[in-house]
């Protein structure tokens, strides 16, 4: 195993740039990159994730933190599954409301929701900012490959700037969103979709922090930071228990809402989130040592990452499975495993499948139960 040696200090809160952090908890020696790759095991870099907690706020974050070029060093969320096509589909229904015509997106990724948006509309000009893009340049949409931060710019014509799934990365929110507010004339309009990522912890979910989501801050501190570099919020509403969706405009000092401290509340929600992995890992190795049939581990993704720092015993597991094209025949970072679609088994009779994927569980079980093997048992 190799360490990581350089990294980025982040000992001061996100909120009030205060540094008076208090250690939560470290969870030592995790992979770095959440992606699938095709390099050798010796090459995976593993790193301490340091969470740590602002008094004054309640926001946990990551101290610590890992150079962007590594942490996105090639693209590998690709919104596969029924759940994200209705995501994109609702969120541009969403962003059309306001009727605008020429769309700066950052971080568009594989270009979903760019795609979606521009195929039923004659007049939208959409350019996506992103660093690894799989998306594909059309008539439409345009591509700019680049890092969005302060020293970005950008001589297009902008009616709105789009942040869907983004803001949550940015390893300085105040930053991220003054270099926002600095390319968009008074009166623009930033629209994005925020997850609900305090749902997401209180469920257990480990797409609510981890190496990219480095912060547990949640839509309440995000209207206080929108008011702060000068956006009012014109509409706020919450996306089933996914995201919640903003329209803002730039406006010039709007009232700047009370900041209520959440420390005792998010304290303990990070604290049921460790002590349920723990508990969960324990009784599914329990489970993989009477196991007389196959197992197999879902999610080539955080997800799998986290089950294997807790101590899920490996021997019995076969393989990796996931539905993403882009992932199968690659190796998980941080894994010995090799990565499988699910149609792999089919006619293999009765096999275990760890899955434990938070929001797309239902989807995944019955995609296998009712179109490739329906004598599969789910832990």
């Amino acid at each position: 195993m190799e360490k990581l040696k350089k990294y980025i200090a982040r000992d001061k809160s996100v909120i009030t740039g205060k540094q008076n952090l208090e250690l939560l908890y470290s969870m030592k020696n995790f992979p770095v990159f959440f992606g699938c790759v095709e390099t050798p095991e010796e090459k995976d870099l593993f790193f301490d994730m340091d969470w740590s907690i602002d008094p004054e706020t309640g926001v946990i974050q990551l101290s610590k933190l890992i150079p962007l070029d590594l942490l996105y060093q090639m693209q590998h969320a690709d919104g596969y599954g029924p759940t994200w096509h209705q995501y994109y589909v609702d969120f541009s229904s969403y962003i059309k409301k306001d009727t605008p015509n020429f769309i700066l997106e950052i971080g568009g990724g594989g270009g979903a929701l760019a795609k979606i948006a521009t195929d039923d509309s004659k007049s939208m000009h959409w350019t996506i900012v992103e660093p690894n893009p799989t998306a594909e340049e059309t008539e439409k949409i345009k591509i700019v490959r680049s890092f969005f931060g302060e020293n970005f710019n950008y001589d297009g014509k902008i009616d709105a700037i789009v942040l869907s799934q983004v803001l949550e990365h940015a390893y300085d929110p105040n930053v991220f969103l003054s270099s926002i507010s600095r390319i968009l004339k008074k009166g623009g309009c930033l629209i994005l979709a925020y997850p609900n990522l305090l749902l997401w912890l209180q469920k257990k979910q480990t797409n609510s922090i981890n190496f990219e989501h480095t912060m547990l801050l949640t839509d309440y501190h995000i209207d206080y930071l929108l008011a702060k570099h000068g956006f009012l919020i014109i509409n706020k509403e919450q996306y089933k228990d996914h995201s919640f969706f903003y329209t803002v405009e730039k406006v010039n000092n709007p009232p700047l809402p009370p900041l209520e401290n959440k420390y005792k509340e998010y304290k303990k929600a990070f604290f049921d989130f460790v002590d349920y992995h723990k508990n969960i890992t324990e009784e599914l190795n329990k489970k993989i040592e009477e196991a007389d049939l196959p197992v197999y581990l879902f999610g080539a993704h955080i997800f799998s990452q986290y089950l294997l720092f807790f101590g899920l015993k490996t021997e019995k597991i076969i393989s990796i499975l996931d539905n993403s094209a882009t992932k199968q025949g690659k190796r998980l970072y941080g894994t010995k495993y090799k990565v499988e679609s699910p149609k792999y088994l089919a006619g293999r009779g009765p096999l275990n499948i760890i899955l434990k994927a938070g929001p797309f569980d239902d989807e995944i079980k019955k995609d296998i139960l009712e179109n490739i093997n329906p004598n599969v048992i789910f832990w």
